[in-house]
C-alpha cells in the first residue's frame, strides 16, 4: 500500500479525521459550505508524522514511560515531553517526504508565505477540542522553513499542556496522531474570534465576536483586548470598543512582529456594525452545517472574510431536547437530589422511568421543564415560595426568566386558582402509628420485590422490572407519605416563622429537632460509631484494616483475634445501609455492600477519633438540649400576651416536627433499597451477557439505555461502537458544570443573593442550622480521600446520604449545593453541626487547611487570617 503524505485541503472532509486531523479536515469541510471562503493549501498526513516516529530512536520506550505518568506529576511530565519533542525535531525528514512536501510548494508559491499549523487527530473534537494544545507558525517563507515548522508541529503533540491533558481525559498517546496544515498566509485588515453562542452564558441566539487590528494570534495569546459584539436575531445588541495599543504584523522576510497603533485608530472599532452582521451570518451557516455551535477563527481582507478554522463549542451544556420550538425554562434534578454528577445512560434512564415527573436529560444529568408553573399565574406565587424556601439562588435565577416578559407567557389555560374541588385535603393527625405504618408498607414492597425477583431472567426480568417501576412510583408517591413529610417540613417552617416573630429567635425548629427519633440516616451515621466501637479493642483487627487494599478483606478477617466480631459487626451494617453510596441515584454507582473497602477509612477515622459509647452520647445530647429548648421556649412565650395559647400552639408544632421530620429521609432510603434490588438482578444478566462473549465486560452496561440494554439480552448483540462513544461523551460531561436553571435557548441563568446583612469578603449562603462554628477548612471532593480530625469544617459541593458518616467527626458544614430540607441540611440540623449551604464556587474560593468560621443561623461564611 502506498502511503498519501499530502492531499489538497479542497479533497478532504470530516470523515477523514484519523488521515488529516480535525482542524484540516474542517477546513476542508468549510472550503465545501457555499459562501465561505477559506485560504488554500494542503496537509501533511498523518501517515508522514507515523513515519516520523516509527524512525526516532527510542520512542517506544519514552511513549510507554509517558502513559505511566500520572496528570498532577508536572515535573516529569516537562522532563519527558521536552525529551520526545528534541527526538522528534533532531530526526531528519527522509528525502522522498521531503520531496514531496516541498513539491507541494511548488512554481508561482514555493517563495510565498504560509501558515503551518498542527491538526492532530484528537482535535476540533465535539467532546474535546485541544484548544490552544499544539503549535501554529505564521508568516514561514521557503521550502526549507516550511519543513523546520513541519517537524516542529509533530513535535507540538508532545507539549507539556498537551501530554497533561491527554492524561486528565483518558487519551492514549499512542493512538492522537499529527496531521500538518500548510495553508496560503492571508494578511488581514482585521482579525478575530466568532461564537456562534454566547460561551459566558451559553445562549444559542447570541453571538459574539471579538475583533481587532492586524493578526487575530494577538487575540488568541492575550496580546490585546478585543472589541466584543453580541448579535442577536441579525442585530448588533451590545458592544464594547476596547483601545487597541498592540498588533500583531506579519514581516516581509517571514515571522510576525508585535507592533504599537497608531493613538488615533485604538479606539476606532475594527469592524462596523453591517459587517458584524454578515460576519454572523456567516458563521450560522457554518453552525448549521455542522449542527453544533462553533468556535471560529475569521479574517477580514479587504472587506472579504476568509475562515481559517472552526471547531465545536466543547464548553457549553448541551440543551435537553423538546418536541416543539416553544420557550422552556428547565430545573436541575441534581440540585434537589444533591448529586450534580454526570450519570451514565442506564443510571440516567432507570431514574426517569421510576420518577414521578417527567424528565429531560442533557449533559447526563437530568431537568425538569418548570414552564408551565411559570406560566401559571394561580400557581406561580406558590412555585416560586417553594422554590425559594429550598434554594434562593434558584428562585431568583426564575424570576429573572419572568422578569423578561416576553419569555413565559401566561398560559391560555391557566385557570384562577384556589382550593382543589372539595377543598383541602384533610391535614394527619400527629400519631407516631402512622410513621410506624409508612415504614411497614414499605419494607413490605421491598421484600415481595425481593422475593418476586428471583426467579426473573432474560427478557421476563425486564418485563417485571418495567411492572415493578410502576410499584415504585405507587410507594413513592403514597398520599399518606407526602401528608407525612409535608407535615414535618410545614412544622419546621410554622416554628421558625412564629418564634422569630414572636421571639425574636432565628431557625430555633433547628434545635428542637436535635435526635429526632426514626431518621434512617442520622442512624447511619451513629451506626458506624457503633461498629467502631466493636473494633476497637483488637488491634490485630485495625492494623489489619490499616492495610486493607481490596473488597475481600471481610473473608480475611476471622484469622485475627477478634476478627469474627468485626466481620459481624460490618456485615451487619452493610445489611442495613449496604445500598447506599456516594450518588446515589445512579444505579450504576458501586454500592458499600459491592465496594465495602470504601467503609474502612471511615471505620478507622472513628476508632482513633472516638471514645466507646459516644453514638449513644451523642444522640441522647441531642435528645437534652431539644427538651431544654423546648422549655426555655414555651416559657418565654407563656410571658408574652396571650402567652398561654402562643405556649400551647408552639408545643404542639414541637410534638408535630419531632413526631414526623425523621421520617423525611425514608422514603429516599426506601429508593435505594429498590434500586439495589434492579441492580444486583441487572448484573447478573450483564455478567450472563459476558460469559456469552457478548459483551467485553460488565460495566458495559451502565453505557446503554435501559431498553438498550433489554435489547441486547433479547437479540445477544451489542454495538460496541456505541458504547464507546457513549464513555467518549461520559467522560467529556463529568467535565461541565451543570446550572440550577437554564432555558431552551441555552441560557444559563445564575441566581443571586440579595442581601446587605454579609460582611465584607464573607461567602453569603442559604442558613440551614444554626450556631457558629471556627475552624480548620477541609476542602473534599471524594469522600474516599476524606482526611477529619474533631473539629475540621467539611466544605464540599454537595452531600448525599452516603458522607452522613462524616458528619460525626466534623464541627460544621460548607457546601456549594443544597437547600433548607436536602439531606445535608436535615443531618447537620440532626447532630447540631452550624452549617451554610449553597454557597457559590466554595470549594474554590476557600483553601483546604485554611480556618473559616461558619454563621449557621445568618447564612455566611467568615474566611479568617
Amino acid at each position: 500500500m502506498i502511503e498519501q503524505y499530502v492531499v489538497d485541503l479542497r479533497e478532504v472532509d470530516e470523515t477523514q479525521i484519523a488521515v488529516v486531523g480535525g482542524k484540516a479536515a474542517h477546513l476542508g469541510a468549510l472550503s465545501r459550505i457555499e459562501g465561505i471562503r477559506v485560504p488554500a493549501g494542503f496537509c501533511v498526513t498523518t501517515a508522514a508524522f507515523r513515519r516520523i516516529m516509527a524512525e526516532a530512536p527510542s520512542m517506544n520506550d519514552r511513549l510507554d514511560r509517558l502513559s505511566r505518568l500520572k496528570p498532577d506529576d508536572r515535573e516529569a511530565i516537562r522532563t519527558l515531553s521536552a525529551e520526545i519533542r528534541r527526538t522528534i525535531e533532531g530526526t531528519a525528514v527522509p528525502g522522498d517526504l521531503a520531496a514531496v512536501i516541498t513539491g507541494a510548494l511548488a512554481g508561482p508559491g514555493e517563495q510565498a508565505a504560509y501558515a503551518v499549523r498542527s491538526s492532530a487527530t484528537a482535535e476540533d473534537m465535539p467532546t474535546a477540542s485541544f484548544a490552544g494544545q499544539q503549535d501554529t507558525y505564521l508568516n514561514v517563507m521557503g521550502p526549507a522553513a516550511i519543513l523546520e515548522h513541519v517537524s516542529r508541529c509533530w513535535a507540538s503533540l508532545f507539549t507539556e499542556r498537551a501530554v497533561t491533558y491527554r492524561l486528565r481525559n483518558g487519551f492514549d498517546h499512542r493512538k492522537v496522531h499529527m496531521a500538518v496544515v500548510v495553508q496560503r498566509m492571508v494578511f488581514p485588515g482585521a482579525a478575530g474570534i466568532l461564537f456562534t453562542a454566547d460561551p459566558v452564558t451559553g445562549d444559542r441566539k447570541v453571538a459574539t465576536v471579538d475583533a481587532g487590528f492586524g493578526l487575530g494570534e494577538a487575540m488568541v495569546s492575550g496580546l490585546v483586548t478585543p472589541d466584543v459584539y453580541k448579535v442577536r436575531d441579525g442585530e448588533v445588541v451590545a458592544r464594547a470598543v476596547a483601545a487597541k495599543q498592540r498588533a500583531l504584523h506579519a514581516l516581509p522576510a517571514g515571522g510576525t512582529q508585535e507592533v504599537a497603533i497608531d493613538p488615533r485608530r485604538q479606539e476606532q472599532p475594527a469592524l462596523t456594525d453591517a459587517q458584524v452582521v454578515r460576519l454572523v451570518r456567516l458563521g450560522r451557516r457554518i453552525e448549521a452545517h455542522f449542527a453544533r455551535p462553533q468556535d471560529i477563527e475569521w479574517c477580514l481582507v479587504d472587506d472579504d472574510f476568509q475562515i481559517v478554522q472552526s471547531r465545536p463549542i466543547t464548553a457549553l451544556f448541551p440543551i435537553p431536547a423538546a418536541r416543539d420550538r416553544e420557550n422552556h425554562v428547565y430545573l436541575s434534578v441534581g440540585h434537589q437530589q444533591m448529586m450534580t454528577d454526570a450519570m451514565k445512560p442506564l443510571g440516567l434512564s432507570t431514574w426517569q422511568l421510576t420518577a414521578m415527573t417527567p424528565m429531560h436529560e442533557a449533559g447526563g444529568r437530568l431537568f425538569v421543564d418548570a414552564t408551565r408553573m411559570l406560566a401559571s399565574a394561580a400557581g406561580r406565587a406558590g412555585f416560586l415560595e417553594m422554590v425559594g424556601r429550598s434554594d434562593p439562588l434558584t428562585r431568583d435565577a426564575l424570576e429573572t426568566v419572568l422578569d423578561r416578559d416576553d419569555f413565559v407567557l401566561a398560559s391560555p389555560d391557566a385557570g384562577p386558582g384556589g382550593p382543589p374541588p372539595g377543598g383541602a385535603p384533610a391535614p394527619v393527625e400527629t400519631d407516631p402509628a402512622i410513621v410506624t405504618e409508612l415504614v411497614e408498607r414499605s419494607r413490605a414492597s421491598l421484600a415481595a420485590l425481593r422475593r418476586d425477583i428471583r426467579t426473573k431472567t432474560g427478557p421476563a426480568l425486564f418485563d417485571f422490572l418495567l411492572e415493578a417501576f410502576q410499584e415504585h412510583k405507587r410507594v413513592v408517591s403514597d398520599p399518606l407519605s407526602i401528608k407525612v413529610i409535608m407535615a414535618g417540613m410545614e412544622a419546621t417552617w410554622w416554628l421558625n416563622d412564629r418564634l422569630r416573630e414572636w421571639l425574636g429567635e432565628t431557625n430555633a425548629a433547628d434545635t428542637l429537632t436535635l435526635s429526632a427519633p426514626g431518621n434512617v440516616t442520622s442512624e447511619m451515621g451513629l451506626a458506624l460509631l457503633d461498629v467502631a466501637d466493636v473494633i476497637r479493642p483488637h488491634p490485630e483487627v485495625v492494623a489489619f484494616l490499616q492495610g486493607v487494599q481490596d473488597d475481600g478483606f471481610l473473608d480475611e478477617l476471622p484469622k485475627f483475634a477478634g476478627g469474627t466480631e468485626a466481620r459481624d459487626a460490618i456485615e451487619a451494617y452493610l445489611d442495613r445501609y449496604g445500598m447506599r453510596c456516594v450518588g446515589e441515584i445512579d444505579i450504576t454507582r458501586w454500592r458499600w455492600r459491592e465496594r465495602p473497602s470504601t467503609l474502612v477509612p471511615l471505620i478507622l477515622d472513628h476508632v482513633r477519633n472516638f471514645e466507646p459509647g459516644a453514638a449513644e452520647r451523642r444522640f441522647e445530647q441531642g435528645r437534652r438540649e431539644a427538651r431544654k429548648k423546648t422549655q426555655e421556649v414555651v416559657e418565654r412565650l407563656r410571658a408574652l400576651p396571650d402567652g398561654e395559647r402562643k405556649a400551647e400552639e408552639t408545643k404542639r408544632m414541637i410534638e408535630r416536627v419531632r413526631t414526623f421530620i425523621g421520617y423525611r429521609e425514608y422514603p429516599k432510603y426506601g429508593i435505594i433499597s429498590r434500586y439495589f434490588v434492579y441492580k444486583q438482578a441487572l448484573m447478573e444478566e450483564a455478567e450472563r451477557l459476558v460469559r456469552a462473549k457478548v459483551l467485553s465486560e460488565k460495566e458495559d452496561v451502565f453505557y446503554l439505555t435501559f431498553q438498550e440494554f433489554h435489547d441486547v439480552v433479547c437479540s445477544n448483540q451489542v454495538d460496541d461502537e456505541l458504547i464507546q462513544r457513549r464513555k467518549d461523551v461520559f467522560r467529556s460531561y463529568e467535565a461541565l458544570t451543570p446550572p440550577r436553571v437554564m432555558t431552551s435557548d441555552g441560557e444559563i441563568i445564575t441566581g443571586a443573593y440579595r442581601r446587605d446583612d454579609v460582611p465584607a469578603g464573607a461567602l453569603a449562603g442559604l442558613p440551614v442550622s444554626a450556631g457558629t462554628i471556627e475552624g480548620r477548612a477541609r476542602v473534599i471532593l471524594d469522600m474516599a480521600q476524606a482526611d477529619l480530625e474533631p473539629g475540621d469544617i467539611l466544605v464540599t459541593v454537595h452531600t448525599d446520604p452516603s458522607w452522613t458518616p462524616l458528619f460525626v467527626a466534623i464541627a460544621g458544614l460548607v457546601t456549594e449545593v443544597g437547600g433548607t430540607m436536602t439531606h445535608g441540611a436535615v443531618i447537620a440540623r440532626e447532630y447540631g453541626l452550624p452549617a451554610v449551604v449553597s454557597v457559590v464556587d466554595a470549594t474554590r474560593l476557600i483553601t483546604d487547611g485554611q480556618r473559616i468560621r461558619v454563621h449557621g443561623s445568618d447564612g455566611y461564611v467568615e474566611l479568617l487570617p
